[in-house]
């Protein structure tokens, strides 16, 4: 399960995304996580995933 917290969502997903995930696709099917509320949530505190990184970023 992962944080409701916007801000430890992103250490969390990032951290994630660089040590197991090779894709927020494959982070969100392992986790059981709706993409669309993820990058909803990271947007509205101003990150957006770049998939090209692999990671969130202002």
């Amino acid at each position: 399960m992962l944080p409701q917290d916007p801000v430890i969502l992103f250490s969390v997903v990032n951290t994630k995304l660089r040590d197991r995930y090779d894709s927020l696709e494959a982070l969100c099917e392992d986790m059981d996580a709706d993409q669309e509320q993820l990058v909803r949530t990271l947007g509205a505190i101003g990150y957006v995933y770049h998939k090209e990184l692999n990671q969130f970023r202002k």
